[in-house]
């Protein structure tokens, strides 16, 4: 039997919104209520929460006693499947609102005490690593809750996901989603965009540019961890127009530890004055590389393609340039051999490929194609010269007008022959010979006895 305390979620319209307090809340109705209402998004949500597919219902503001004092979560959602029932809390925090570590022990502690699976918490915030929580817990209260996190960004992707590429078949739930992320988008929701590098940007970004960096530099750390955000930002935007999961491209140590990436983050910074990444899209013949240079206030965007299977380097360079086409401009091309590259612009290496090879005896492996684009400085997206701005706009193009034009060498199939093969020496025969040559009439033995 549902506690009468339990109220159904409804959608909720984006008018008459006062306050934040408000702003969450309709945030919070308007995303249970369509988790339940339309399947494959609850599904697609809960799924990676460890949920089983079922029967999704949602409340909100479910009040509970927790060391004699009421504790009340923005919402609950409970999926029954069978016998089976799971069940998790939800925080949600809109506009620039952070998370707080103690309200969300506080929910796992209820969470255990009623025998729980798990809390989750929205917001504007988005973890450097997909999987990690925004938040340092208590790891004591983790080993019999899991907690999980959503920034708005990456829900609304998620819809959108669902309704233009997977498609809902149901045409009232198709709608039903469809308003959900007209909601999200208005201004009026909370739900932002990743639109600010942090009030400790302007003093990183002008010691990074003067070569005074300081490796313990708590600010310095804190914009390392707001790069990688930015990246796990333009990774959502990107996906969503291309329907697919793009994400940050790391190695295993940095995903089972993120501090690790924050701190060689810090170190690049401060050896370069450069923040970089590498970004993974599905069948891509390459990853994006991203080095935002911070002292001379560019971005450089590549790709590295392995080389063609063709005899001469000539051969490789011009395969290259086929793909790129005529039409581009502004693009630095590096040959790579063994141990070392050679890189020039693609239009000296148009007038003359050699330029790129100083040794013809020696193998191009594979070429590194690289766009600069201009930086913005200034931390916030309010601003045309946005750092944000620059970095996702640089990235979608780089994407549209390259790397999706770019194709990894098939070796062509094996030509046919129109005649048989010259004899290999006197009177042997080629094998196409032996396959023409008359087979013999079979010798009659005569007819068989009774």
């Amino acid at each position: 039997m549902i506690p009468k305390t339990w109220h159904e979620a409804r959608l909720i319209p984006t008018s008459g919104i006062g306050s934040a307090q408000e702003q969450e809340r309709r945030a919070t109705s308007a995303l249970l209520a369509v988790l339940g209402a339309v399947g494959d998004f609850g599904r697609a949500i809960l799924k990676s929460c460890g949920a089983p597919a079922g029967k999704i219902e949602t409340y909100i503001e479910v009040p509970f006693e927790l060391d004699k004092r009421q504790v009340r979560p923005d919402g609950l959602i409970r999926v029954s499947r069978g016998k089976r029932q799971w069940t998790a809390l939800v925080e949600v925090k809109t506009g620039k609102n952070d998370l707080a570590v103690e309200q969300v022990e506080a929910y796992l502690d209820v969470a255990k005490e009623q025998k729980f699976d798990a809390v989750i918490t929205i917001s504007n915030e988005i973890p450097p690593v997909l999987g990690a929580h925004p938040l340092q817990l208590d790891k004591r209260k983790l080993k019999t809750v899991d907690v999980f996190h959503f920034s708005w960004v990456r829900i609304m992707s998620m819809a959108v996901m669902e309704k233009e590429v997977h498609g809902i078949d149901d045409p009232e739930q198709a709608w039903i989603l469809g308003e959900l992320i007209r909601y999200l988008e208005h201004e009026n929701s909370g739900a932002l965009d990743f639109s600010d590098m942090g009030a400790s940007w302007i003093r990183v970004r002008d010691a990074a540019r003067k070569g005074v960096i300081r490796k313990g530099d708590p600010e310095v750390e804190e914009i390392a961890v707001r790069f990688d955000a930015l990246i796990r930002f333009a990774c959502l935007r990107l996906g969503q127009r291309l329907g697919t999961e793009v994400l940050p491209q790391l190695p295993r140590r940095h995903i089972q530890n993120p501090s690790e990436r924050t701190a060689e983050l810090v170190e690049h910074l401060n050896r370069d004055s450069c923040l970089a990444a590498r970004i993974r899209i599905p069948d891509t013949v390459a990853d994006i590389e991203i080095s935002c240079d911070l002292r001379g206030q560019q971005i450089h965007v590549s790709a590295t393609v392995p080389a063609s299977g063709h005899a001469r380097s000539d051969t490789r360079v011009r395969w290259l340039l086929r793909q790129l086409g005529e039409d581009q401009a502004d693009l630095v091309i590096e040959a790579i051999y063994r141990g070392r590259g050679v890189a020039a612009d693609i239009n000296e290496i148009r007038a003359d490929e050699k330029v790129i090879i100083p040794d013809a005896s020696k193998e191009i492996t594979r070429f590194r194609v690289t766009k600069i684009y201009p930086m913005g400085v200034a931390r916030s997206t309010r601003s045309s010269s946005s750092f944000i701005s620059s970095v996702t706009s640089s990235v979608d193009h780089f994407y549209a007008e390259i790397l999706q034009k770019l194709k990894p060498w098939t070796p062509p199939a094996p030509r046919f022959r129109d005649k048989p093969a010259e004899r290999i020496a006197g009177d042997e025969l080629a094998s196409a010979d032996l396959s023409s040559v008359d087979e013999p009439e079979p010798v009659s033995l005569g007819e068989p006895r009774d």
